[in-house]
């Protein structure tokens, strides 16, 4: 299915908006732009067209024109009147640019010198012009074909007045001269929707935000393509139109991903399937205001979770990842939600660690993924369906790769002895010698009752003894202290999925927030 509509490319530079039609299928969204063609006869110089015209007693030339160089535009025709001079000669267009007048070039002239000329041209008026692809938006003119009937400009008048040139002028000439029209063999124009930018929506991104800011576009946003080509900045009339459109290249963009995924599982063994994959916005920390995030693409795949600059295409291209974690040992939390009153909900997903970020961000639908040696990652996406997706693809891959593992063992110590510590998906926690193998205890995942770290090596695990109903403590100390607490969450975590499903679902923070909106 193709949607269409209309809507404005922004141009940062010239701080102009410009007319365009958007057609957006499945693989693909295309940029259309408004040109006069020649549709039959032969045109040696398609560009520009040369026009007389006999001025009428009733209606002069039969146009008006909007436009001057002290607008710092040049002069286009912005109305041209049924069944008068101009009409007749299917050879003038609303958004001509006027280039000549009886061979005086007017392209740097100013609105009132064009009318001047127009008037005093006599009864024969020959005109050169060019169609204006990117007439700017503040000239208001109408996308319509000639002709009141299809007028679609808004009814307010444009910052820039209409001059009429339906006026008489200086015609000597009082006896009704013959009108203009076209002769036989003279070349035949419409004005058409042309394509001039197809960007493949396969692996692409969306922008909302001005670059690596926190400023949210007005009703606008920009597509980039996996070749770095962009839309540029795509402007819609309405907040619903674009909310509209953003939803429509956005799942077309997820259909397509999936699409993508399921060709790389065929390749890959069934303990290493893609979970998951996608475009996000990375926080930087420390780095200057003007570039706060990045775009990185994560993927969820086997035993790992992968961090890219670009996505990746072949199957080499998985060793070239920034960053590769274990999907045991990663944490992953919903950071932020923009609620409907404005108000953010701050989300605690997990056991036993409290880690505050003071992070001043304006950005919705954000989460991290903390990792090893109490490092994280922050991330943005653009939409609350996206943020609910990673939500469950986390949860999905993590409990997946728990099973699949079955147990995990760290090397730690205590007062002076080297030890292990095993989390184990069916037996729970283990503590024995590293050299003599004896277990020291055991522990079943619902004896565990609470924990407390000292934030950097040490931990304080507290069981109840099932015979005693004491609490027993033990301390051990890690290298990385931060991979075996997210490990520990990790296991209990799947175990509890594998009792109760439901309540794990119960517990989804973005896909609440998603089905109370």
């Amino acid at each position: 299915q193709t949607k269409t509509g209309i809507a404005l490319l922004y141009d940062e530079v010239s701080e102009n908006a410009y007319d365009i039609r958007l057609k957006l299928t499945k693989e693909v969204l295309t940029i259309q732009k408004q040109d006069v063609i020649c549709v039959s006869g032969s045109d040696h110089s398609a560009n520009h067209r040369t026009v007389t015209l006999r001025r009428q007693p009733v209606g002069g030339l039969g146009l008006s024109i909007k436009g001057g160089a002290e607008h710092k535009v040049p002069v286009v025709i912005s109305k041209i009147f049924k069944d008068q001079a101009a009409e007749q000669t299917g050879m003038l267009f609303i958004g001509d640019a006027i280039i000549q007048v009886n061979g005086i070039n007017v392209e740097s002239a100013t609105h009132e010198e064009v009318v001047h000329l127009l008037r005093n041209a006599g009864d024969e008026v020959t005109i050169t012009v060019q169609y204006l692809r990117e007439a700017p938006s503040f000239l208001k003119l109408p996308l319509g074909s000639p002709g009141p009937s299809s007028d679609h400009s808004s009814g307010t008048s444009s910052p820039l007045f209409d001059s009429g040139l339906h006026l008489n002028g200086n015609s000597n000439n009082t006896a009704p001269s013959s009108p203009s029209s076209p002769i036989a063999n003279e070349p035949k124009y419409e004005k058409r929707w042309l394509d001039t930018l197809s960007v493949p929506l396969s692996m692409a991104r969306i922008s909302r935000y001005k670059t690596g800011t926190d400023k949210l576009r007005s009703n606008a946003f920009e597509v980039l393509a996996l070749d770095g080509v962009s839309t540029g900045i795509l402007q819609f009339y309405t907040a619903q139109e674009s909310a509209d459109w953003l939803r429509a290249m956005s799942t077309n963009i997820s259909d397509l991903t999936l699409q993508n995924m399921k060709m790389a599982n065929k390749c890959c063994s069934p303990s290493d399937q893609v979970i998951h994959m996608g475009w996000v916005n990375e926080r930087l920390e420390g780095t200057d205001s003007s570039q706060l995030y990045k775009f990185k693409f994560l993927a969820l795949k086997g035993s790992s979770f992968y961090i890219f600059s670009t996505p990746p295409v072949s199957t080499l291209d998985w060793v070239r990842a920034e960053k590769i974690y274990n999907l045991c040992e990663v944490l992953f939390k919903i950071h932020k939600l923009w609620l409907a009153d404005d108000c953010w909900l701050q989300a605690n997903l997990y056991l036993g660690i409290h880690q505050d970020f003071d992070l001043e961000d304006q950005r919705p639908y954000c989460f991290s993924v903390m990792v090893g040696h109490g490092k994280s990652h922050y991330f943005n996406v653009e939409l609350g369906s996206e943020l609910a997706v990673w939500e469950k693809s986390f949860q999905r891959a993590i409990f997946l790769e728990v099973q699949r593992t079955g147990s995990k063992t760290y090397m730690c110590s205590w007062q002076g002895d080297t030890l292990c510590f095993t989390v184990d998906f069916a037996l729970g926690f283990t503590c024995f010698d590293s050299k003599t193998k004896n277990v020291l205890w055991r522990f079943k995942f619902s004896q565990l009752k609470g924990s407390s770290d000292d934030g950097k090596t040490r931990v304080k695990l507290l069981f109840q003894n099932v015979d005693t109903k004491q609490i027993e403590t033990k301390e051990l100390e890690f290298q990385d202290l931060t991979a075996v607490l997210h490990c520990i969450h990790s296991f209990i975590a799947a175990k509890v999925a594998s009792v109760d499903p439901v309540f794990i679902d119960s517990q989804s923070i973005a896909r609440k927030y998603m089905y109370s909106n």
